[in-house]
């Protein structure tokens, strides 16, 4: 199977962001070994003047989802620290479009389309199929995929771009319920740069 790029065409990457990665205070194992091969997608995409998005946790610091709140996790990503940045390393082109998800205290939200802008922003430029990537694979990258798909999107999961906490591999049946729910799975190799 070979992939071409076309007009209508964006790339998405999911919480590419301090805290997830090795030493953050919710790390995905192996999270930073993604970073290289999203930013050969980065350079490709922007390469082809097709739109780059951007999500990231921007939790307020009592957000429900953290513990001492009653969730499942421990802080993470708090707004405007530095565990809620983007790796160093992550090389983001300008004109990238941020997209800030889970900011209301009362709600969580997995999916980058959660309360956010991002479909609208998709619609507006023109975006029919998605391509998916980052952290982590069995929570915010799957949610994402989930949403995209229900917006209607062609979507496109980076099988060689996401990383999960589980580290089985298949990603805890997220990479399985991903192509079941009808998104394909690829390797930068498929699209020929």
């Amino acid at each position: 199977m070979k992939l071409d790029l076309a007009p209508g065409d964006a790339l998405i990457l999911v919480d590419v962001q301090n805290d997830f990665m090795p030493g953050g205070s919710l790390a995905v194992p192996d999270g930073d070994k993604i970073i290289p091969v999203l930013n050969r997608y980065l350079t490709l995409f922007h390469t082809h003047g097709l739109p780059i998005f951007a999500t990231r946790d921007w939790h307020p610091p009592d957000h429900c989802s953290f513990a001492q709140q009653g969730g499942p996790w421990p802080p993470h990503c708090v707004a405007g620290t530095p565990g809620a940045a983007f790796p160093g390393s992550l090389e983001l082109p300008p004109g990238t479009h941020i997209i800030s998800k889970a900011t209301n205290p009362e709600n969580d939200a997995y999916s980058g389309f959660t309360e956010t802008p991002l479909n609208a922003l998709l619609q507006s430029s023109g975006s029919r199929r998605v391509f998916i990537g980052g952290v982590a694979a069995e929570y915010c990258v799957l949610n994402t995929v989930k949403e995209a798909l229900r917006h209607h999107y062609a979507t496109v999961v980076l099988e060689d771009a996401v990383r999960a906490m589980d580290t089985s591999a298949n990603h805890g049946g997220a990479l399985t319920e991903m192509t079941q729910l009808g998104a394909i799975s690829i390797h930068f190799e498929v699209l020929g740069a």
